[in-house]
């Protein structure tokens, strides 16, 4: 078992851009894509993931420049937003997160085994999701097992939701063979589903849209994600009182972003390409009967598309102004302002690509948002300082994976007396798993 958690944590402390691009050549060769084919479509995933990483990190002129607004206009809230890489930090350090790689790789082959997802999910990484639900239970109740048995319901629906929403995603985002089994990006998934149908049911605001398509049609240049971008940031560096050199800094830098992450996400898609066409192929010939099958990423992938970007960065500044307007909110957005487009990755394609219906989704989500991460940043609180992170710090939390309401729903169930907690958690598990395979069977049906 030790040596088993050690090459775990081998695997996650080697991080994404190492291990990824041996992952997806293996992948490849299993699959018979051959080697030249699998090398390269590995090293331009890495080299993809390398890019995405880069250029989201431009985003961070925007968190400089929304921390000079808030003080500036005197802003200011009592719980501190650490953001999410010291969320997953803490969430891999504590006991249930030191099994939470193992543990779910297990449930995500007997799942597919059993036929009960779609999904082979290769984001080891973003395991940390789960982690991070198990490890608020385990620190609530002291019982490290049901910690962990909550972390298993809680991939288990995050699956099922990226196998729910991956036709969506390849006909809006265009990426067939892709799902996003992302714990954060998926948790929006359900909210975005009723925002959507509500709409689709209110006459005349149905027809609503705007798209930046639609966009450069009526105002040209003006349009074009370079020039949003570009003003965007230009607001935002004035509301901040920047200088002539700071605000035009942030300026540039949010255009820089809104042009390069759809580049570098679709580098990481080209080298993908080989390796799903040959892992369609392989399923077609082992699996007969199982479907289609996709491979389970990031969800940084579809942050790419130009509509997630530009309304992820429209709802930042509307984001701080809500966490002060709200009352009962103590959040302050901060350090995981750089989130905000991943939170569109499913919406936009659950809402057809329809630019209004997913602004109007994303407001609601942020609200519900800051009043969860409000709630949750006792136990978060608790986590953190019993890892020693952030001592200091009376109250935190994060927007993700603090604003989840996922992992909020899963822990309020996590406060039921313990021998109720693991049956309701079992349930919820076995329940969506079940629901899944017969989705799955009858679409292999149809």
């Amino acid at each position: 078992m030790q040596f088993i958690l050690d090459f775990f944590g081998f695997i996650n402390s080697a991080g994404s851009v190492v291990m990824m691009p041996i992952i997806i050549t293996l992948i490849g060769l299993v699959m018979g894509a051959g080697f030249g084919k699998s090398l390269r479509g590995g090293l331009t995933v890495g080299v993809g993931l390398i890019g995405l990483n880069l250029a989201t990190g431009l985003m961070g002129y925007l968190a400089t420049a929304v921390g000079m607004m808030s003080q500036r206009f005197g802003l200011t809230l009592s719980t501190v937003d650490i953001g999410w890489p010291a969320a997953a930090a803490a969430a891999f350090a504590t006991q249930v997160g030191s099994f939470i790689i193992p543990v779910c790789l297990l449930v995500n082959i007997i799942m597919i085994v059993t036929s009960t997802t779609q999904t082979v999910d290769i984001d080891v990484w973003n395991y940390w999701h789960f982690a991070f639900t198990g490890s608020l239970i385990a620190a609530m109740t002291g019982s490290v097992p049901l910690g962990i048995v909550a972390a298993i319901a809680n991939e288990v629906i995050v699956l099922v939701l990226g196998d729910i929403t991956a036709p969506a995603l390849e006909t809006t985002l265009g990426m067939p063979g892709v799902s996003l089994p992302h714990g954060f990006t998926a948790a929006f998934a359900p909210i975005a589903l009723v925002c959507n149908w509500v709409i689709e049911k209110i006459p005349g605001l149905k027809d609503v849209d705007f798209t930046l398509d639609g966009l450069q049609e009526k105002i040209g240049i003006f349009g074009e994600p370079v020039i949003v971008g570009f003003v965007l940031g230009l607001v935002i560096g004035l509301l901040a009182g920047q200088d002539f050199v700071g605000f035009m800094s942030t300026a540039v830098y949010l255009a820089a972003a809104m042009v390069i992450i759809p580049k570098m996400a679709a580098l990481l898609m080209e080298g993908l390409m080989p390796i799903s066409d040959a892992a369609s192929e392989f399923i077609d010939k082992h699996f007969k009967g199982k479907g289609k099958m996709y491979i389970g990423l990031d969800s940084a992938v579809g942050v790419g598309h130009p509509m997630t970007i530009t309304l992820g960065l429209l709802l930042v500044p509307v984001s701080v102004l809500l966490a002060v307007a709200l009352p009962g909110n103590t959040v302050l957005p901060a350090v995981d302002l750089s989130v905000f487009p991943f939170m569109f990755v499913l919406i936009l394609p659950i809402c057809k690509g329809n630019g209004f219906r997913s602004l109007i989704t994303g407001l609601i989500c942020i609200a519900l948002g800051l009043y969860i991460a409000t709630a949750l940043a006792g136990p978060t609180t608790q986590v953190c300082h019993s890892i020693g992170q952030y001592t200091d710090i009376a109250s935190l939390s994060s927007i993700c994976d603090g604003a989840n309401p996922l992992t909020w729903i899963l822990y309020t169930l996590g406060t039921l007396p313990q021998g109720i907690a693991y049956v309701v958690f079992a349930v919820i598990a076995v329940g969506f798993a079940v629901y899944n395979g017969m989705r799955i069977r009858k679409e292999n049906k149809e």
